[in-house]
């Protein structure tokens, strides 16, 4: 039987790599597990931070684009990204540090019935702190012991993805037809769906609301990646997705690991991504994330790419 095993990575955009880089590794905590190019258009950097390795499940990316405009916030948009901390202690240690670090943040409420804080980065990204309350993680999750945040409080992965869409129907019959996903509670403008039962590492959040689609910008999300262990499965999975009549990029291989894209009925562009080979593919663990990797074929193209980018540290 084919299932999902939970979320494999979220991408956003950014306006400024070198403040990104500092706040998500020396405010959140989070291991750059990759200095990169998008693989598109190797003018811009892409950024992963994660834990140790950036496992499957554990990775925030980004893609500088120092000409974005402002994100105008609508509906048709991956709204929120919730990330896993492992207490209500953790929420209380974060509140704190959120104050004393300057950053935009509320009160410590509840979301999709967990204990939560909502901050966001310093482009507007909508973040949620969520309790994962000694619940289990992914086997591949590994911590990062140079995290300038304390073992007991750290970041353990990605949590609820929140998605804004003017159907709900039409994405929750994709998630739960299609996908395999159990909805675990249902009203007439939210929905939540959990790719694994019982667990927020692959649960989404549907929220429905009418109006204008959001117009992407800095802090806006491009796309939501859902993990398959290997080709196989992702070959599966885009055929499934052609079936349903869904127009799929095919698979299209990263090095880092092999995906499809596709955009489902209200325009979220979704991205299906293997767990393997993985970021130590061209770099050891302890190495990771420090030097600009490139794929095998942009390297003869290095010197040129590197002349076009702002060194970040």
């Amino acid at each position: 039987m084919h299932t999902i095993p939970g979320h494999h990575h979220v991408s956003m955009l950014t306006k400024h790599a070198p403040s990104n880089n500092h706040f998500y590794q020396n405010v959140l905590g989070l291991r750059r597990v990759k200095k990169t190019v998008n693989q598109d258009d190797p003018s811009m950097y892409h950024l992963f931070y994660g834990d140790l390795t950036g496992g499957a499940g554990t990775e925030l990316s980004f893609f500088e684009m120092p000409m974005v405009g402002k994100t105008v916030r609508g509906t048709n948009a991956i709204t929120r990204i919730g990330l896993l901390v492992p207490s209500l202690e953790s929420l209380t240690f974060w509140k704190k540090r959120f104050e004393q670090l300057n950053v935009h943040h509320g009160d410590i409420t509840k979301y999709a019935g967990r204990d939560a804080l909502h901050f966001e980065d310093p482009e507007g990204l909508r973040l949620i702190l969520i309790n994962n309350n000694g619940e289990g993680v992914p086997s591949n999750w590994a911590p990062w012991d140079e995290s300038v945040v304390e073992e007991k409080h750290r970041i353990l992965g990605i949590g609820t993805v929140e998605i804004t869409v003017r159907s709900l129907d039409k994405l929750a019959n994709l998630l739960t037809d299609t996908f395999g996903y159990t909805e675990v509670s249902r009203s007439e403008q939210e929905a939540i769906y959990q790719s694994v039962p019982g667990k927020s590492f692959g649960e989404i959040v549907i929220k429905q609301e009418d109006g204008s689609p959001e117009k992407p910008g800095r802090g806006s999300v491009h796309h939501l990646a859902i993990r398959v262990s290997n080709d196989d499965e992702l070959q599966y999975w885009d055929d499934a997705v052609r079936n349903r009549g869904f127009r799929s990029t095919g698979i299209v291989d990263r090095f880092y690991f092999k995906s499809l894209y596709f955009r489902e009925s209200n325009g979220i562009l979704f991205e299906i991504a293997t767990d393997g080979p993985g970021f130590t593919a061209d770099s050891n663990v302890e190495e990771l994330g420090k030097a600009l990797d490139l794929p095998p074929f942009l390297e003869e193209r290095r010197a040129e790419i590197e002349a076009k980018l702002t060194p970040i540290d």
